[in-house]
């Protein structure tokens, strides 16, 4: 459904709402699909946020740990074998390192969002060749 969307780049920021599993099964094959149907569109894939609270909790900072790592590793994957227009932006500080982009430890704030924007720029404006 998303290749239906005639977009300038497409923003794929998927990590919080997928288990491990998912990401591991899923994005390689998501990924191989959209170029198919959009070959000259710019891909972004965009790592989850840090909770603010993961470096209290060990399960969620390795949750954030082992799901980056798949998802990085089916865009090398892809990369090695020369696809074309896709970028990576780390999520480890999208919201900051002070933990004051979140409303809820979790979902951005105001701050969060320009933070996350800030980040987002350069590395769209790259993708878009701007």
């Amino acid at each position: 459904m998303i290749a239906e969307v005639d977009a300038e780049v497409y923003v794929i920021n998927c990590l919080p709402n997928m288990t491990l599993q998912l990401v591991q099964e899923r994005t390689e094959p998501f990924l191989r699909k959209l170029r198919q149907l959009r070959p000259d569109t710019p891909i972004v894939l965009v790592e989850d946020r840090t909770l603010s609270n993961a470096r209290l909790l060990p399960w969620w900072a390795e949750n954030h740990k082992n799901k980056r790592a798949a998802f990085q590793e089916a865009y090398d994957k892809l990369i090695a074998e020369g696809m074309k227009g896709l970028s990576y932006l780390k999520g480890d500080t999208l919201l900051g390192t002070d933990d004051e982009g979140t409303i809820d430890g979790s979902h951005p704030n105001d701050l969060g969002m320009v933070r996350m924007a800030d980040s987002l720029e350069p590395v769209l404006q790259k993708a878009m060749g701007n």
